[in-house]
């Protein structure tokens, strides 16, 4: 670049400081008066002259005007008055069938899915041995009933002594229980049902081998169906054996059953801070089944508290606190958060219902100053006693 061309962009820079300089540092119009310049100091005292006395004319006013708010109006919520829980179903009664004795099937006189009652033969074993032991006693009793016949006859005319007709009356007693033993094994060597319910699939087949801890059968009493589901530590008290339930199976949300609390564990579960209970659904259709899940409600009485906008809320060094509005002055109220949601916050405070809460210019607000509601007229926010 020219040395001119520099000398130039240098006096452009130079003028352009010395201006900015004059213009806003704040002793240059004295500096430059001093030299005869009074342009500066004139251009800058009517604004700032202007600029204070809008300033006075502010600060009059403000302190004069109420500060003006947002409020809106509190309102009550209430809280654990309902149970949501996913439950699983069972059966009212459900058992097991095994064998007693060891033995070979020789008959399955029961179907899977077939209702049967209590006493009822679905199985049998083959008995053979336990048929000849039933005729064995049998023959002893009738032989040794004879014998005690015989021995009471003789007693009654002193032939005999009276031991041995006790030993008579003993040995025939002895064979009588053989006889009930022989019979009862006999009768074991029929499976039956031991409650009345539904059969489930029978897993062995004829021919099989099987002992006591072979599953014969599974049957269900599914006239009602037991849900079993846990409930959060909280709801402990309210909980009662005889407590309305709604059960919803997840498979048919439309179908929406009615039953009642059957019974509540008498501890709550140290992990997950949470209690066993058990509702009792009536299954008049036997169209609910073991296994199923449940959507579980339950209502109760729940606990009220005040509800505030989420923007009402404060902190202070003491905690939580919200701005009040009452006859045009504000009211500073210490409240404690009991529990906090998208829409509002529930606190535990004295605020009636329909009292004014600040939600908006809550950081000009003062205790006992006053303040005015937007869009309210000031005679009107000043009669109002909560307004």
């Amino acid at each position: 670049m020219a040395a001119w061309k520099q000398l130039i962009l240098a006096l452009v820079i130079l003028a352009a400081a010395a201006v900015g300089w004059a213009f806003f540092f704040p002793g240059a119009p004295a500096i430059l008066a001093r030299y005869g310049i009074e342009w500066a100091q004139a251009s800058t005292e009517q604004p700032q002259k202007q600029a204070n006395s809008e300033n006075s004319r502010e600060g009059g006013r403000r302190g004069r005007d109420e500060t003006i708010v947002v409020v809106l109006p509190a309102a009550t919520a209430t809280i654990n008055d309902r149970l949501q829980a996913i439950g699983t179903g069972r059966a009212k009664a459900s058992v097991t069938v095994n064998p007693y004795a060891t033995g070979r099937l020789i008959a399955i006189t029961a179907e899977s899915g077939s209702r049967v009652t209590a006493g009822q033969e679905i199985a049998r074993l083959d008995s053979d041995t336990e048929e000849i032991a039933v005729d064995r006693a049998k023959v002893a009793v009738q032989d040794t009933q004879s014998k005690y016949d015989r021995a009471k006859s003789l007693r009654a005319t002193n032939t005999t002594s009276a031991v041995a007709l006790a030993d008579a009356d003993v040995a025939l007693s002895n064979a009588k229980l053989e006889l009930r033993d022989a019979e009862l094994a006999l009768q074991r060597r029929s499976i039956v049902a031991p409650i009345d319910g539904i059969i489930g699939i029978v897993p062995v087949e004829v021919g099989n081998y099987v002992n006591a801890q072979t599953t014969i059968a599974m049957i269900d009493d599914r006239s009602s169906i037991l849900v079993d589901f846990w409930v959060p530590e909280r709801f402990a008290e309210a909980v009662k054996v005889g407590n309305d339930v709604s059960a919803t199976p997840v498979s048919n949300i439309k179908q929406a059953l009615k039953g009642t609390v059957a019974a509540v564990d008498n501890r709550i579960d140290e992990k997950s801070r949470t209690m066993w209970v058990q509702a009792s659904i009536p299954n008049p259709n036997d169209a609910l089944r073991a296994g199923m899940s449940f959507e579980v409600a339950m209502t109760f009485p729940g606990d009220t508290y005040p509800a505030v906008s989420p923007l009402a809320i404060q902190w202070g060094a003491d905690g939580a606190f919200i701005w009040t509005v009452a006859e045009g002055k504000a009211k500073r109220v210490p409240v404690r958060i009991i529990q906090r949601n998208t829409e509002n916050v529930l606190v535990d405070a004295d605020i009636p219902v329909g009292m004014m809460v600040v939600t908006e210019g809550v950081q000009s607000v003062r205790e006992g100053g006053n303040v005015r509601i937007a869009g309210v007229p000031q005679q009107q926010a000043n009669a109002g006693g909560s307004q």
